[in-house]
């Protein structure tokens, strides 16, 4: 009875106090974590509303929001939490009046930006938007030093309105050094370059994307999972670790062999790998591959050769230390890729097989 008429002590400190506390807690954590306790500890993210006014430049006006709310924080506040609305654009172009796009901004003390799209409109929710994203750091003007301070920037569901915002935010980023995209619906055509300080890519549940162009030279991490698309890592030679997670198959695109077999010898440097069991398992329903699944693929060798033949013509994977295998049945298959692996892996430290 003693312990349930306990007095919340915390909750009476000033607001200062309780921001700094916060502080020491990663930034998803600290929503959570507030979001359960008392009302003074959810007020302390309560977000701010900003309504952008229907005459004015859509896109500039978010930028500017964005500037003054990157710059309004000090080193002791863990995070708010802004929500605008862009009422309409002079010329037309990308924000619509009927459409009002909504985004929730979080940031964090470690640098750290977090923005969530959200349609406001009917219409735009019946009509299915397919877009491309560039996104490219070049020389631009305007808000540069709010962004460029910034290191991590994660992006949930920006849409076709949303590109350009997009794609001016990440041009001021300078020193940017992990980019997350997530469930980015009608997203499908995606190219990343020209941000050499970019380190960890990761790109979640997009499930239209078609291609993907990754260009960054200093790239050390790079992760993704949804369907298989078309995708080509350039300049990927300092890539340390990479994560693929094919785990919804081919979606609405067409397999190409070459493409698969290209991207993975993109990755034999790399020195941990993870692949999802799609690329590597077969329904078992099936009883032949109705044409014209592999039709161009017929006269190709790697389809035909034996196992002996495979191990003398591949390479050598001489950065590749950690491979893990989960599901294992002990097939013939899984097998002779185990052999192969312990035969080409020559500086492997670690094999878990479950």
């Amino acid at each position: 009875m003693e312990d349930n008429n306990k007095l919340d002590l915390m909750s009476d400190l000033p607001c200062e106090i309780l921001r700094h506390i916060i502080s020491f807690l990663p930034l998803k954590e600290a929503v959570r974590s507030t979001s359960v306790l008392s009302t003074t500890w959810r007020q302390l993210l309560a977000p701010l509303s900003v309504n952008l006014e229907p005459n004015t430049k859509g896109i500039a006006n978010i930028q500017q929001v964005l500037g003054r709310f990157l710059r309004s924080y000090v080193s002791h506040e863990r995070l708010k939490l802004i929500s605008f609305r862009a009422a309409g654009d002079d010329d037309g172009e990308d924000l619509k009046d009927d459409v009002g796009l909504i985004a929730m901004a979080t940031k964090g003390v470690e640098k750290e930006l977090h923005l969530h799209f959200m349609e406001n409109s009917r219409k735009s929710r019946t009509i299915d938007h397919g877009f491309h994203l560039k996104m490219q750091q070049t020389l631009v003007l305007g808000n540069v030093q709010s962004f460029s301070s910034l290191k991590t920037l994660h992006l949930r569901s920006v849409d076709h309105h949303a590109t350009r915002l997009v794609s001016d935010l990440f041009a001021c980023c300078r020193r940017l050094e992990s980019l997350t995209l997530e469930k980015c619906g009608g997203l499908e055509d995606l190219h990343v370059e020209g941000c050499n300080s970019l380190q960890s890519l990761t790109i979640l549940d997009c499930g239209d994307i078609v291609s993907i162009t990754i260009c960054a030279r200093n790239l050390k991490s790079f992760s993704y999972r949804g369907v298989l698309p078309r995708m080509q890592l350039q300049s990927a030679s300092d890539l340390v670790e990479a994560n693929l997670d094919f785990r919804y198959g081919v979606g609405g695109n067409e397999f190409d062999l070459e493409e698969v077999l290209c991207l993975l010898d993109s990755l034999k440097e790399v020195q941990i790998l993870t692949l999802c069991g799609w690329l590597l398992e077969m329904d078992q329903s099936f009883s032949s591959f109705p044409c014209p699944f592999f039709h161009q693929h017929w006269h190709e060798p790697h389809l035909w050769m034996d196992y002996e033949m495979v191990k003398s013509n591949t390479s050598q994977l001489k950065h590749l230390k950690i491979f893990e295998l989960s599901g294992f049945s002990s097939d013939d298959s899984e097998l002779l890729l185990m052999e192969l692996l312990l035969n080409k892996a020559v500086v492997l430290e670690s094999m878990i097989v479950t």
